[in-house]
């Protein structure tokens, strides 16, 4: 029973361990003068926010590349350190990715879930 509850716990620890998604899913590199936002990344600097969709440039010690965040819906967060370039960055920067508007098809659900009314009262 011991040995039981021992492994319980180590696959229920596993399970919460953090996920790295495929590179491909995050989107794809893309030439640096095309990026419609430029983000100049500090010591400091531990995460950013973009939407899917986005074409940022990232900055950092005189090095630049920009990244077409045309992601996989399923992703959310990622460390931006995984599709860098070799160096650029010193520390950890994790990218909060909200999914692209245009193909969200929960917007309208997910507007009226913020309302005061429950949706499945106004129907």
């Amino acid at each position: 029973m011991k040995y039981l509850t021992a492994a319980a716990l180590a696959v229920m620890v596993s399970a919460c361990a953090p996920v790295t998604p495929r590179q491909d899913l995050l989107g794809t590199t893309v030439p640096a003068d095309v990026a419609a936002r430029i983000v100049n990344i500090t010591p400091a600097t531990r995460y950013v926010n973009v939407i899917g969709g986005d074409v940022v440039r990232f900055e950092s010690a005189g090095q630049a590349f920009a990244w077409d965040f045309n992601a996989s819906p399923i992703v959310n967060v990622f460390a931006l350190n995984q599709v860098a370039p070799n160096g650029l960055l010193d520390h950890e920067v994790l990218v909060y990715l909200m999914p692209n508007p245009l193909y969200n098809e929960g917007t309208e659900l997910y507007a009226r879930s913020r309302l005061a009314t429950p949706w499945h009262l106004t129907h």
